[in-house]
């Protein structure tokens, strides 16, 4: 019988540009989608301006390989492009940068951690397996797995429904003691830490990620931050909602909720309806605001967003939301 093996790396890491712990590892970090050339193919030139542009604006962090990165439509040697290209431009601007390390196997995230502990990521993100549910006694032990291929790097766990399980408190206790440097959990909708009391009872161990939306709601039980496409549809906008969260200004945050309600009622009729995933909506909200130069292609079978959908926006904004 053959065993699977890795493929070997060079072994030569790069040391991360910033250390994150707790105390640093907040914000919003803008979730980038990836430029994609009319022949679908890495636009690395327009992918670096970005990144740029992210770090020119004072975002906290820039991260790709998750939903809005599109992970699940690249193939290894594309990651590897894409996710250097990522930690250089940010490097080269002392940013952090986190890479996404999702896959439907143990083996196929190691090779991802691996890769990104080579290139000098300052922290990794993973969600579990998505394709088939994990089996709860394999929960820990993959984690601890990805976390050790990335060289202990900070380790973010991507809790989504999509992958079929929404972690207990129990399993990410479980998580935090076996893998330490586990330091921030970005929660999804149906998720613990997107309810008060999960909120609570995880940020006694990890920080919590969630929504703006939730950040006045979710900031007193103690969220810190948000995996983020809002924060490049428009930095100010959101660096300034950041501003309030960290000086505990709750009711200036409540007051922006009806409009960030009507922002996603809106989105969710017009766009939503035909099939809109997160990096579709993500580079239209980009490209609206002028701030991101990146392509609306998003990978097939996905459904992409036009031209038309970015002046339908722009239209919104002007009559109801012109700070955008």
């Amino acid at each position: 019988m053959v065993m699977f093996q890795l493929p070997p790396t060079s072994g030569q890491k790069v040391e991360p540009v910033v250390t994150l712990d707790r105390e640093t590892f907040i914000g919003p970090w803008a979730g980038l989608p990836v430029a994609w050339s009319e022949e679908d193919t890495f636009d690395e030139d327009t992918f670096r301006r970005d990144v740029e542009r992210c770090c020119d604006a004072k975002i906290p962090g820039v991260y790709s390989g998750g939903s809005s990165g599109e992970f699940y439509a690249m193939e290894f040697d594309e990651f590897q492009q894409i996710t250097r290209a990522l930690v250089d431009t940010c490097h080269a601007q002392d940013k952090p940068a986190m890479v996404g390390c999702t896959s439907t196997y143990t083996a196929g995230a190691v090779l991802r951690a691996r890769w990104a502990a080579e290139i000098g990521a300052d922290a990794v993100q993973v969600a579990l397996p998505f394709w088939m549910e994990v089996a709860d006694e394999q929960v820990v032990p993959f984690f601890r797995a990805v976390s050790k291929a990335a060289g202990g790097r900070p380790l973010s766990i991507y809790d989504t429904k999509r992958a079929k399980k929404a972690l207990t408190l129990a399993q990410h206790q479980a998580i935090k003691e076996a893998v330490p440097n586990y330091l921030m959990v970005k929660s999804n909708a149906g998720t613990l830490g997107t309810t008060a009391d999960g909120c609570q009872a995880l940020s006694a161990f990890v920080n919590v990620f969630v929504s703006e939306q939730s950040w006045a709601e979710l900031g007193p039980q103690g969220a810190c931050g948000c995996c983020s496409a809002m924060v490049y549809w428009n930095p100010r906008v959101v660096l300034a909602f950041w501003a309030e969260l960290r000086a505990g200004q709750w009711e200036a945050l409540r007051g922006n909720a009806p409009r960030l309600t009507a922002f996603s009622e809106f989105l969710a009729a017009n766009f939503g309806v035909r099939g809109f995933t997160d990096t579709a909506y993500d580079r239209m909200g980009g490209r609206a605001s002028g701030f991101l130069q990146t392509s609306l292609r998003s990978r097939a079978p996905y459904v992409a967003a036009t031209q038309e959908d970015v002046e339908r926006l722009r239209n919104w904004y002007e009559k109801h939301y012109p700070d955008m």
